[in-house]
């Protein structure tokens, strides 16, 4: 899979997505990194310790987050993408749900397009992404937590997800999905999502699995956001095994040396 300039093994390996959120707001790391010298610095940081891509965030989506207009999005992030695309060879996602926002951070130099709502909030969406010609990473998300059967429900949505993506034209192989752990999920189905995480092999496209930090570690481990770095490098080793091509993780060297370990063992 090329994403930018760089081509990903995704058959053969797990790489690293750091996050760089540059919002005033956000969960675990909010205000740290809104300001250009202090994300570059940062991204420089993430690059060394193993990072392959680099994940910006203008608004924060927490639970119980305030949205935020389009144009504070985007005065968020386009100087950030522009400043790092300047500085460092790596390809920049954007974390957005919002087509306007993604026109922009495309227009600035994004090369991914990261979508907590999988094209479903915004119809406009899947043709922006489609016409930029970048690659996605459609998430797995809805508005009510009413499962039946909640592995099935969980595939039927996602392939709701990639039958908007192929109408609007975007190719197979621009597509990452990602089961959407802390997404209109109760504690017991986020734990299901990461255990079954293989179930989304089925689709045919590869898999990222965003866990860093999130209520699910918190509440199994009983601690805040800034102590949950063993809990989600526990579910980095077990994406591994089970050929996630993504980790996304605010603790990058933790989690990239994981993963080595990991694939030395497993062979990989």
């Amino acid at each position: 899979m090329r994403i930018g300039t760089k081509d990903f093994d995704v058959a053969n390996h797990t790489y690293v997505m750091g996050i760089l959120n540059v919002t005033p707001d956000s969960f675990s790391d909010g205000g740290k990194f809104n300001q250009i010298d202090l994300a570059l610095k940062h991204t420089k940081e993430m690059l060394d310790d193993g990072m392959a891509i680099v994940d910006i965030g203008g608004e924060s989506t927490r639970p119980g987050y305030t949205k935020i207009s389009d144009e504070e999005e985007i005065e968020r992030i386009v100087p950030v993408i522009e400043a790092v695309k300047r500085e460092f060879d790596v390809p920049i996602s954007v974390d957005t749900y919002k087509g306007g926002v993604a026109k922009a951070a495309i227009e600035a130099g994004a090369d991914l397009i990261n979508d907590i709502w999988g094209l479903k909030y915004d119809d406009k969406m899947a043709d922006v992404i489609a016409k930029g010609n970048v690659a996605c990473c459609l998430m797995h998300n809805r508005e009510n937590q009413d499962y039946t059967n909640f592995r099935q429900d969980l595939l039927r949505d996602l392939e709701e997800t990639i039958e908007i993506a192929k109408k609007a034209g975007i190719a197979d192989d621009k597509i990452i999905l990602d089961p959407g752990v802390g997404f209109a999920k109760s504690y017991e189905n986020n734990l299901e999502a990461i255990h079954y995480v293989e179930d989304l092999h089925l689709l045919s496209y590869p898999i990222l699995l965003g866990t860093s930090r999130k209520s699910v570690i918190g509440l199994t481990l009983d601690l805040p956001a800034d102590e949950r770095v063993e809990g989600t490098v526990v579910t980095t080793v077990l994406a591994v095994e089970k050929g996630c091509a993504f980790v996304r993780v605010h603790d990058v060297k933790e989690n990239y040396r994981a993963i080595k370990m990991t694939e030395a063992i497993l062979g990989k």
